[in-house]
């Protein structure tokens, strides 16, 4: 095996959470009403636009579900649906007021199942994200308040006090955890000296107490004293042969390189973070990893000198175990500055590719590899970073995308769900593809550790975990050393070279390597797969574009 080169450490954030439930197309679960006798099921399709739900009301009677403006019944978008004693009935309405919903002309929603069982009616259905009807409420990644209502039997008529209202994220779900808060550990730095320079790395690899138990980290809480230099944390666990302690400049000590499996984060624009209740980030137990390495950085663009720092984050956990062990997998672009690889000047869209191919892993894991369940994911790249899109390819061919980030904000780095639960099997490839736009730029700007240089990346947040940290690419770059030497003056490049450069970085070989804490293996013949055309962000869709089912 190859000894492993060091990745750059990059902003990561805890997944927001699947629910527990263990169906991939509905992965998140909330009960609408304290007694749970209203429970609702969905998932979504980020890149073909629909949401689906599946409503479970203990009633055999007729069953309401809408999107409110206020909680109320004015201006809500409702479906009402049951089966009566004539089969069964379904219609898309809209309420004006506190009387029967008026049936809207464009029926929207499409009835997928609809079934009495046990005394309970449950209907399951879905529509579009974004519809352009004006009667229909329009999702977003906001929070919405839900509101049902539902009958003894299939008149439709006055619900009394069988009703009310929830308000919930649908596309960025996080249930709270209902364990009590007492078990955790405080992990920080302590009163260092943040250097006079824009951007700094402090490492402290440090051995944690000691649990003689596995447990399960569920809850992130960051501990930032200064908002304005604290740009990401990360805590990296170390394999057993690093046993010594190092406090100061992350990378300058060999110790640091070999710490790289994530186990808590924290990033700019985030707070508190929740894991799934169905997994967690394992910790503790007889063979567990004594030593772990939290990373900083400090985003110090004005060089002040003088200012001391003592953040960190505190990790709550438990000992009642989740079904599900979580594992992150880093996935893209090969962060390396040594390897040349540098982004153009001039370029309005210039598109760079990372592959990862899967089955390098069965040369590292010990023993079968299994399928991998990915339920949330982090995009990543630094200031010219405009869209990322992830890919999963089997057998040569394109079987569904991961993400499709079209609009992407470094200010605002957060784990999101995939709405559907993503498989990859052995096997597999994954193309992460990341569009850039340098048109301000009169140099060069090469991948690496600052700000101002370049990342293409996408964390991938599975379960059940396996033994890889990361999986990623690099096109052979030599052939290219010429070319870049011969521009690396130039102000401005021809449009045509531009996309001559651009093209021959992805037809090139690919050096594809998968890693674990301190070994990758590495196959130098890769190939950059195209992926399948897409739509834009929802927002940008046409309304003339099919509605589900039609």
């Amino acid at each position: 095996m190859n000894h492993l080169f060091p990745f750059i450490p990059l902003l990561l954030a805890l997944p927001a959470g699947t629910g527990g439930q263990e169906d991939p197309q509905m992965p998140f679960t909330e009960h609408l009403d304290q007694q749970q006798l209203v429970t609702l099921q969905w998932g979504f399709n980020d890149v073909q636009g629909i949401i689906t739900f599946r409503l479970s009301i203990r009633t055999t009677g007729w069953v309401g579900f809408g999107f409110s403006p206020n909680g109320g019944m004015s201006g809500s978008d409702i479906v009402i649906g049951g089966i009566g004693p004539d089969g069964k009935y379904f219609s898309d309405r809209y309420a004006t007021g506190n009387s029967l919903p008026l049936v809207d002309k464009q029926q929207s929603y499409t009835l997928l199942s609809l079934t009495e069982n046990d005394g309970h009616t449950i209907m399951t259905f879905q529509r579009s994200i974004q519809s352009c009807d004006r009667e229909d409420f329009h999702i977003t990644a906001s929070p919405v308040k839900l509101i049902y209502a539902y009958g003894t039997t299939d008149d439709i008529n006055y619900h009394g006090t069988r009703r009310g209202t929830k308000e919930v994220n649908l596309l960025k779900y996080m249930p709270r955890a209902s364990l009590p808060h007492t078990e955790y550990m405080d992990i920080r730095v302590d009163n260092i000296t943040i250097p006079p320079i824009h951007t700094y790395y402090h490492c402290n690899v440090m051995r944690l107490p000691r649990l003689n138990r596995k447990h399960h980290i569920y809850l992130i809480e960051p501990v930032i004293d200064h908002v304005d230099l604290v740009h990401h944390m990360v805590l990296y666990s170390c394999p057993a042969f690093v046993t010594e302690t190092y406090n100061g400049q992350c990378y300058t000590a060999i110790k640091v390189l070999h710490c790289f499996r994530v186990m808590a984060t924290w990033g700019v624009g985030g707070g508190d973070y929740e894991l799934p209740e169905n997994a967690g980030l394992p910790i503790g137990g007889e063979d567990s990893d004594m030593f772990y390495r939290l990373e900083i950085h400090y985003n110090n663009p004005t060089s002040e000198a003088g200012r001391t720092d003592s953040s960190g984050m505190r990790l709550y956990y438990t000992d009642h175990l989740r079904p599900h062990d979580i594992g992150i997998l880093m996935t893209g672009l090969t962060v390396d500055p040594r390897l040349g690889y540098k982004i153009p000047p001039s370029a309005a869209n210039f598109h760079t590719y990372g592959t990862c191919n899967t089955s390098l892993f069965t040369k590292i894991v010990d023993g079968p590899v299994s399928d991998l369940h990915v339920f949330s994911l982090l995009l990543h790249t630094h200031l010219a970073g405009r869209k990322i899109r992830a890919g999963i390819f089997r057998n040569g061919s394109q079987v569904d995308f991961l993400s499709v980030g079209e609009n992407y904000n470094f200010e605002m780095q957060q784990v999101t769900n995939v709405g559907n639960i993503k498989t990859i099997k052995p096997g597999d490839e994954i193309v992460v593809e990341c569009t850039y736009s340098t048109i301000n730029r009169t140099e060069f700007t090469k991948m690496g550790f600052a700000t101002t240089d370049e990342m293409c990346l996408v964390f991938l947040y599975y379960y059940p975990a396996i033994d890889v940290n990361a999986c990623v690419s690099h096109p052979n770059m030599d052939n290219l050393t010429a070319m870049l030497e011969k521009d690396k003056q130039s102000t401005s490049l021809d449009l045509d070279a531009i996309s001559t450069y651009e093209e021959l970085l992805k037809s090139i070989p690919q050096t594809q390597v998968a890693s674990d804490n301190s070994n990758s293996e590495v196959y130098t013949n890769g190939i950059v797969r195209n992926m399948m055309n897409t739509f834009g962000q929802l927002s940008q869709r046409s309304c003339h574009s099919k509605q589900p089912g039609s």
